[in-house]
């Protein structure tokens, strides 16, 4: 049997048409964070940036929800307290949403990184592109005109694909 060799990318090929396109698809503060952070990260090496926000991940950047995104640790079997080893038990997890947000808004804060709809602002004014769900938009009857303003526009998924043909994806 043989097997195919592997694919390494190369990632300093200095190319000035490196696309990186980000799937939102969770509304949750912690899930929110990781594209955030790529791709502001990604912008500052120079690499075109789109954001596809559908389902829940939609939430970040409708207005009338975009500032209230919660942390719920439910169903987190890895969550701990700060600074300890010591897990939070299951049973407890559900009543802990209020709490749990206000720690991970303070932690982030703490080093500096700014709320979603500030770093969204940050990473629209460094280039990067906020594009809307038609899917999502459609199932909970909103419009652009209920989004942040810097949205370009809301498109359906093979659109999002033909527009980022032959970027790295990664679906969050």
């Amino acid at each position: 049997m043989t097997t195919a060799p592997n694919i390494i990318p190369d990632f300093d090929s200095g190319n000035p048409d490196r696309t990186l396109a980000i799937i939102c698809s969770k509304g949750n503060l912690d899930m929110a964070y990781p594209g955030l952070i790529l791709a502001n990260a990604a912008l500052g090496e120079g690499i075109t940036t789109h954001l596809f926000f559908t389902f829940w991940g939609f939430d970040m950047i409708i207005k009338s929800r975009m500032e209230h995104l919660q942390f719920s640790p439910a169903g987190n079997t890895a969550l701990h307290m700060p600074g300890h080893d010591l897990h939070i038990p299951q049973a407890v997890a559900p009543m802990m949403t209020g709490m749990a947000t206000k720690m991970l808004k303070q932690q982030i804060a703490d080093i500096g990184i700014p709320e979603v709809p500030d770093f969204l602002d940050q990473i629209v004014a460094a280039g990067g592109h906020l594009w809307g769900c038609r899917l999502s938009a459609d199932m909970n009857k909103l419009t652009k005109d209920d989004l942040r303003d810097d949205v370009e526009d809301i498109i359906n998924a093979s659109d999002f694909i033909e527009m980022t043909d032959g970027a790295q994806l990664l679906f969050i």
